[in-house]
C-alpha cells in the first residue's frame, strides 16, 4: 500500500480512516468524526532533518520552521500502519512532529511531504486529518468548560458574570460567537483587560451548562482558564466555517488579555 520513494498515491480502503480515528480517540480521548476515508501516502524524499528533539521550552514547526510553546502548537506521531496521528494532549509515545496550529500549515504538511521528511520514512496522511483535529479540539474546549463547571470554577448568565468581573474573580470571559455584539461589548465594560474566548455558539455553551443557550460565561483565573485560552487559540487556527458546535460564530479564538 505504501508508495515508492518520493511518490504520492491514494488509498481507498473504506475502513482505513475510521480505524485510525478510533485509535486516536482511544489514546487521547479526542473525538473522531466520520471523515473522508481517503488517505494520502507520502513517500519520504530525504532532505533536511525536520524532526524535533522535544527538549527545551519551545518546539519547531516542520513547515514554517517557527518555534512556539508546545501548548500553542499541534503534535503528531506516526502510529499503527505508519499513519500520522494527531496527539492533541501531547502525551502519546513516539517521536513528535510539530506544526503551527493553522489549517493552511497542516494542508501544506499533508500535501508536500513534510510529515514523511520529519519521520524519515513513508507515512500515511489521512485526507480528513484537519476535520479530525477540529472535532478533537472542539471536544477539548467543551471538556475544559465542563470541568470548570463541575469544580465550581465557572458561572454563566449576564448577572453572575458581571459579579465575577466586578469582584475580580474572572480569569477569562467566554462569550457565544453568535451572541449580540452590543451585549457582548456591554458585559465587558470596565474589564477590557480580561481575555475573551468566543469559539462556541450559544447552543454549544448551553450544552455544557445544562441550558438551551448560554451567551455569557466566566472562568476563574487558574490552570483551567489558561488551558481554555490555549485550546481556543488552537481551535481558531484549525476551524472551518462548518464546525458542528461552533456554527454561527462571528469571531473565533481569544481576544484581549
Amino acid at each position: 500500500m505504501l508508495a515508492s520513494r518520493g511518490r504520492l498515491l491514494l488509498s481507498t480502503n473504506p475502513n482505513e480512516t475510521n480505524r485510525h480515528i478510533h485509535a486516536i480517540s482511544t489514546a487521547q480521548s479526542s473525538s473522531s468524526g466520520e471523515g473522508d476515508a481517503t488517505a494520502q501516502v507520502v513517500g519520504a524524499d530525504g532532505g533536511d532533518d525536520d524532526g524535533d528533539d522535544e527538549k527545551g521550552p519551545l518546539r519547531r514547526c516542520i513547515v514554517t520552521r517557527e518555534r512556539g510553546a508546545p501548548e500553542t502548537m499541534l503534535r503528531f506521531v506516526v502510529g499503527p500502519d505508519r499513519v500520522v496521528v494527531p496527539d492533541l494532549s501531547a502525551r502519546l509515545p513516539g517521536r513528535g512532529m510539530w506544526l503551527s496550529a493553522r489549517r493552511d500549515v497542516l494542508e501544506t504538511a499533508r500535501t508536500r511531504g513534510a510529515f514523511a521528511r520529519a519521520a524519515r520514512d513513508q507515512v500515511v496522511v489521512p485526507s480528513d486529518l484537519a476535520e479530525v483535529i477540529e472535532i478533537g479540539l472542539l471536544r477539548r474546549l467543551t471538556e475544559i468548560l465542563g470541568l470548570a463547571r463541575r469544580a465550581g470554577q465557572s458561572v454563566c448568565g449576564y448577572a453572575k458574570v458581571r459579579e465575577w468581573i466586578e469582584a475580580r474573580r474572572a480569569g477569562v470571559i467566554v462569550q457565544a460567537s453568535d451572541g449580540s455584539v452590543d451585549e457582548r461589548a456591554r458585559i465587558m465594560s470596565g474589564a477590557r483587560d480580561l481575555p475573551v474566548v468566543a469559539s462556541l455558539a450559544a447552543s454549544a455553551l448551553g450544552q455544557v451548562f445544562g441550558r438551551e443557550r448560554v451567551v455569557h460565561a466566566a472562568l476563574q483565573a487558574g490552570p483551567l482558564a489558561s488551558r481554555l485560552r490555549h485550546e481556543s487559540e488552537r481551535f481558531a487556527g484549525m476551524a472551518s466555517r462548518s464546525a458542528p458546535l461552533a456554527s454561527g460564530r462571528s469571531g473565533d479564538g481569544v481576544t484581549g488579555g
